[in-house]
Parts: structure tokens; C-alpha cells; sequence
């Protein structure tokens, strides 16, 4: 078996908390890993770290990678989409590079799920996977579903049939997210599932339902992985529920029993996850008071909340999100008005992260921008030079190396030193501990595409 971990996706609906920039499947929610790196724990307990592949973008190929250096996990498979192209497609390039990197053959059974998903306990979740490696074997695509605990519109709905083969059973239909009346019903009725997002399928089974019911993606697929990286942005933007569980007269459902599984798909959902006793989540520096069923969530600063009720408040160092409890399904609508408005809050955050290491803007105002520049030890950024601003560099802790031009120099604590417009330059930490520098910008433009690159390691654009 392969188990296809899909890493790819932007997220809005835990807007501010996660940005384009970098997604809730990077984000430490519920622990001290993230939602990745415990996804990826999870199906360590299925296979071997060689046969997991994980499917996302070239922005987050290296926060990735981390996530695999933190666990100390080797031979993971990541592989990246061109473009974004939704389930479908993903889901296929998967495939097609586990038959043509991997020399899986159409009996091999493959296991695909998202990146951001909180189940426990572990090894019950383990164990229905494989008891529904039968059901797949024979041909099925085998979905899992979740038993509903209240009427949610947030998620989509499978409907079971009364007929089973061990724990599955063949699937009715399925039904995009409904209304609050229609939901009610559905969890009346007992037959109905959330749709987890998580299949499990054999090569041939799902190269067969996709050659049926989207053969635009199968025709490229059949050409071989390299040709389908090439004619990617040519795939129809489609999930895999559309394309093919919702047309397939081959679907099965296994329900989640006794599972917990929380998609972490609103702030809603975190709350259910987190509250304590009186219904209350507080993360942060906070002092509060008399509330009740209201989450806080803050960051860098010093919160007070005295006698809310019913609130969910997320503070980050650039956006503040105030909401009624059980609306956070609505933060959609902020971004995409935000998206409108062509806000940078949407794709940025103050602290963004680089292959190198990462920055956080301490302060910016008109010619001027202070930053904080951390560099991992080992890493350097490229060699670039700049049109419109010098730059004024004070390590705060750890060693610099600095190329200038033709010069290399060393600097360390306290040490500072300047680049002038124009001067090509390169910052790097050849030490084993993290480099830590303060940055002050001067200049008329301060844009991160005043960025002319000369050499990079991590393979970004050369201008």
C-alpha cells in the first residue's frame, strides 16, 4: 500500500491565522507539531516512510521539507503540482508517479488523505484502514465517513445504503454541503456520513472511474508522470468528489465509529476541539474574566476579556478577527473581500518564511522598513542585489557570513555592517546555530520584488 498525503491547499477559513503564505497545514493547533507532521506520524503507523508520497506546491515545497527534517523522517516522497488544480488532478499525478517512479502495478492499493485533518486515537483509525483494504481490493473505491454529532453545513454528505460487505457499505449518493433544514434531516435519518475527503483505491480501479467520468485527465495521465508535470495547467480545476465519487456506481463507505476526526475546516471546529468546562478556549497572553463559550486566541501581546459570551476572537500582529460563536463559517466572506480589494493580508503575513530560514517586519513606514532576518545554520539566501533601497545589518546573535562583491566578511554579535544600493550581496550562516540579524531598509521602493537574484540554491528564478 501507498498512502498519498495532499499538502497543496491555500486556506481561507482560519483567516488570519492562515495566510497563502502559509496554510493551517503548517500550523501547531492542538500540540507542539504541526497538523502535517502529525498526519504524517499517523500513517507511520501503516507504512514505511518510502511508500508515503506528498503532493503539494512549489510555495511550500520547503516548509515541507522541514516539517520531514523536524521528524527525522527519510525517504518521503514529495513531489509538487505546477499549478493548483483541486483533488482531481492531484490525486492523478500522485498515482501516475507512484506507476511510473514507484512501479506500483494496478492491484496496489492506494490510501489519500488530507494534510490537516486531527483523528485519534491512532491505532483504531490504523486498523479500519486496513479492514477496508478488502472491500478495495476487489475493486471498490472505498471512502470513510464520519458519523454526524450535530446538523453542520459545513460539510458535505454521503448517504449509505442498508446492504454491507464487512464494515462498508455501498453508497447512495453523495450531497455538497446542504442547508441547516436538510442537514437536520440527514442526521435524523442515521444513514448519513460527513464526507472525510479520505479514499482508499486501488491503481486500476481509479485510473478505470477516472478514464470514465474525466478522461481529459486520464489522456494526459496515460502519457507518463514527466508529460503530465508538463500539460498540468491543462487539467480541468475539479475535486475528486465531483469527478468521480459523486458519478461512480462504485463507492463504499466505511463509518468512523468511535473515531474522533476534526478537519480544523473553521475556528468553530478548533473550539469544539479545545474548550475547557464553560465552553472557553484561551491561547496566549490573556487575562480573562467571566466568559463563557468564547475562544481567544492571541499572539505577541496582552489580551483582557472581561464577561464575553459567545465571541471568537483571534489577534495575530496584523489583523485582529472578532466573530459570534458559531459564524465562523462567514470568514470566507472576509477574504474574499479582502481578495477584492487586492490586500496584501490575504498572501502575507508579518512573520514569512523562506528555504533559508525566515523574516518578521518589526516596523515599516514610508522609506523605511526594520525586519528581523533569521537563517538557519547552513543556509544562505541568494545572491541578489537591490534597485531602490540599501541595507543596514546588525547580527542580534549567532555568525554572519557576508558576501560583498568580491569580499567576504564575518560578522557576529553586535557586529554591523552596510550594503548600498546596487552591490550585490549575499547573506549566509556558516555556524550550527540559528543566525539572527536585524535589518533596517532604506530607499524609495521596498517591495519584495526589488529582488534581482544571481545565484540560488534552492532553485528560484534567475533574473
Amino acid at each position: 500500500m501507498k498512502v498519498v498525503i495532499l499538502a497543496g491547499g491555500g486556506g481561507s477559513r482560519l483567516f488570519p491565522l492562515s495566510r497563502t503564505c502559509y496554510p493551517k497545514q503548517f500550523l501547531k493547533i492542538n500540540g507542539d507539531k504541526s497538523l502535517l507532521a502529525q498526519t504524517i506520524e499517523r500513517y507511520l503507523h501503516l507504512v514505511q516512510p518510502e511508500d508515503i508520497v506528498i503532493v503539494t506546491n512549489d510555495k511550500y515545497i520547503y516548509h515541507v521539507k522541514a516539517e520531514l527534517q523536524e521528524l527525522q523522517v527519510e525517504n518521503v516522497h514529495v513531489i509538487t503540482e505546477p499549478v493548483g488544480r483541486n483533488t482531481a488532478p492531484a490525486i492523478s499525478l500522485a498515482v501516475t508517479y507512484c506507476k511510473d517512479k514507484l512501479s506500483c502495478n494496478d492491484d496496489e492499493l492506494i490510501f489519500v488523505g488530507p494534510s490537516d485533518h486531527v483523528i485519534h486515537p491512532v491505532s483504531e483509525f490504523i486498523q479500519l484502514i486496513v479492514s477496508a483494504e478488502s472491500v478495495a481490493a476487489k475493486g471498490d473505491i472505498v471512502t470513510l465517513g464520519i458519523t454526524p454529532t450535530r446538523p453542520e453545513t459545513g460539510y458535505g454528505y454521503i448517504e449509505a445504503g442498508t446492504n454491507s460487505v464487512g464494515n462498508a457499505y455501498r453508497v447512495i449518493k453523495f450531497t455538497e454541503k446542504p442547508n441547516l433544514e436538510t442537514a437536520e434531516s440527514y442526521v435524523k435519518k442515521g444513514n448519513y456520513y460527513w464526507n472525510s475527503g479520505m479514499f482508499l483505491f486501488s491503481v486500476g480501479t481509479i485510473e478505470s472511474e477516472l478514464t470514465r467520468h474525466v478522461p481529459d485527465i486520464m489522456k494526459i495521465a496515460k502519457c507518463g508522470y514527466t508529460n503530465m508535470i508538463e500539460e498540468f495547467s491543462s487539467l480541468p480545476d475539479i475535486s475528486i468528489d465531483y469527478a468521480v465519487a459523486e458519478k461512480s456506481d462504485h463507492i463504499a463507505v466505511v463509518p468512523m465509529k468511535n473515531i474522533y476526526w476534526n478537519d480544523i475546516g473553521s475556528f468553530d471546529a478548533i473550539s469544539d476541539m479545545l474548550q475547557d468546562k464553560e465552553g472557553n478556549v484561551i491561547k496566549g497572553d490573556i487575562i480573562s474574566r467571566d466568559c463563557k463559550n468564547t475562544m481567544i486566541l492571541g499572539s505577541n501581546r496582552l489580551i483582557a476579556g472581561i464577561d464575553l459570551q459567545n465571541l471568537t476572537i483571534v489577534d495575530t500582529p496584523d489583523v485582529l478577527l472578532v466573530a459570534q460563536k458559531g459564524k465562523s463559517q462567514r470568514v470566507k466572506d472576509v477574504v474574499n473581500e479582502l481578495k477584492r480589494k487586492k490586500r496584501t493580508e490575504v498572501a502575507e503575513n508579518v512573520t514569512m518564511y523562506r528555504p533559508w530560514g525566515s523574516y518578521t517586519i518589526l516596523s515599516e513606514g514610508e522609506g523605511y522598513k526594520v525586519k528581523k532576518i533569521c537563517v538557519n545554520p547552513g543556509q544562505s539566501l541568494s545572491l541578489q542585489m537591490h534597485y531602490h533601497r540599501s541595507e543596514h545589518w546588525t547580527v542580534i546573535s549567532g555568525t554572519g557570513q557576508l558576501t560583498l562583491d568580491d569580499k567576504t566578511i564575518i560578522f557576529r554579535e553586535n557586529e554591523s555592517t552596510f550594503i548600498p544600493i546596487g552591490t550585490r550581496h549575499r547573506l549566509g550562516n556558516p555556524g550550527k546555530i540559528p543566525l539572527y540579524i536585524i535589518e533596517v531598509q532604506i530607499g524609495k521602493y521596498l517591495g519584495e520584488d526589488d529582488i534581482v537574484r544571481f545565484e540560488d540554491k534552492y532553485g528560484r528564478k534567475i533574473k
